[in-house]
């Protein structure tokens, strides 16, 4: 049987499933830490329906790992905005010692790199400039950033009272959380 286009029926019913195998995939949303730690890597991918999470976000979760030196997907991130600055919390999901040091230890690093105006770790995890980072690196002496210690891991608290640094450190968080697909708090900026 054909249709008034000319089309076999059978090409007209594969159809919607050829249109809908090339829909794009969506990520899924960020999960907070119990919600992570109870599911394993199958139920983070099809949770709510969602879709595996793409290639880019994979590659840049790999290269997270070696540079931070734990697993993303078995870590929280939270990218806090904050009226003085921000703060980066990584915290393991679940108890582990090894992994908790090795987070402070990052986070230790990254303070002091960040205090020196040196970002190349995040534009190694991101593959790309990381937006706000040149503003913070000439800003480098209006800003200061302290590690504290945190269950699981750590946080680094970023502060300053140079409102174009505060405007580079906000940009800087909004990128890290939406890039990580990672939590946090936002503020506007005048």
């Amino acid at each position: 049987m054909k249709l008034a286009t000319g089309m076999p029926t059978l090409l007209m019913a594969l159809l919607p499933a050829t249109l809908l195998a090339q829909k794009p995939a969506r990520n899924c949303p960020p999960m907070d830490s119990a919600m992570h730690a109870g599911m394993g890597m199958q139920g983070h991918m099809h949770m709510a329906g969602c879709a595996p999470q793409d290639s880019a976000f994979a590659a840049m979760q790999a290269r997270g790992k070696t540079v931070m030196g734990v697993d993303q997907y078995s870590s929280t991130h939270h990218f806090d905005s904050l009226a003085d600055g921000g703060r980066i919390v990584l915290q393991r999901n679940k108890p582990d010692s090894a992994g908790t040091r090795t987070i402070r230890e990052h986070l230790r690093h990254i303070a002091s790199a960040f205090a020196q105006g040196d970002f190349a770790l995040p534009m190694q995890v991101h593959a790309r400039e990381v937006p706000g980072t040149k503003v913070m690196a000439a800003k480098r002496d209006a800003i200061t950033y302290a590690f504290r210690p945190l269950p699981r891991g750590g946080e680094v608290r970023i502060r300053s009272k140079d409102a174009e640094a505060i405007g580079a450190i906000h940009e800087f968080l909004a990128f890290q959380r939406q890039d990580h697909h990672a939590g946090g708090t936002t503020m506007s900026h005048p």
